[in-house]
Formats: C-alpha cells, sequence, structure tokens
C-alpha cells in the first residue's frame, strides 16, 4: 500500500471512527493483499509509512472474497471484476485476508 493510501486511511479512521471503516482490496495475489491487510491492521510492516506503529484494527476485506461478492450487483460484478477473478487464486487471497483478520482486526 503506497504512503498516500497509508495517510488516507488513517484520516478516515480519525474522522469517521476505525469501527466505522472498512477497507476493500483488489490487489492480484495473496502476499500483496495480505501485506497491505497488515498494514490497515497492524501498522506498516515496512515501517515507511503513515501508519508505521499504528495498529487500527481496521475490518479489511478482497474484492473477490465470497462475502464481499455477494453485496455487489451481479451484473456490475461480472462487468468490472469477474475477468480478473478467472486468473486470481482467489483461495490463496482469501486465506490471507483471513488470517490477517483472525490475527489483527478489532472490529
Amino acid at each position: 500500500m503506497d504512503l498516500e493510501n497509508q495517510k488516507r486511511v488513517k484520516e478516515f479512521t480519525e474522522q469517521y471512527g476505525a469501527e466505522n471503516v472498512v477497507v476493500l482490496l483488489g490487489a492480484a495475489e495473496g502476499e500483496a493483499s495480505g501485506l497491505a491487510a497488515e498494514t490497515v491492521t497492524n501498522g506498516d510492516p515496512t515501517y515507511a509509512g503513515p501508519l508505521t506503529g499504528v495498529s487500527l484494527g481496521l475490518k479489511v476485506y478482497h474484492v473477490c472474497e465470497e462475502e464481499v461478492k455477494a453485496e455487489f450487483d451481479e451484473a456490475v460484478y461480472d462487468e468490472q471484476v469477474s475477468m480478473m477473478e478467472m486468473v486470481l487464486d482467489v483461495d490463496d487471497i482469501a486465506g490471507e485476508m483471513s488470517a490477517i483478520r483472525e490475527q489483527f482486526c478489532k472490529y
């Protein structure tokens, strides 16, 4: 997660409260998704951004996870995500996201 997005997440959390913020990711790999998820839950593991040492504990999901996918209009999901989903390792991504939520989410 780049530094600008870390800053935005931190600002939204301060403005709306961590219990009211959900982060939705769309990275193409489990490892990249996990790194971004860890950043918004436990703090920036690279020690480079505004979330260094900041444990927000936010809810975080990937757009391809079943519980999120179910919230979309099916036609919109098909148009915007389904083609990419066919080449992703969705099980790996979902496993990575689930592990991060279990370990670091507070809400």
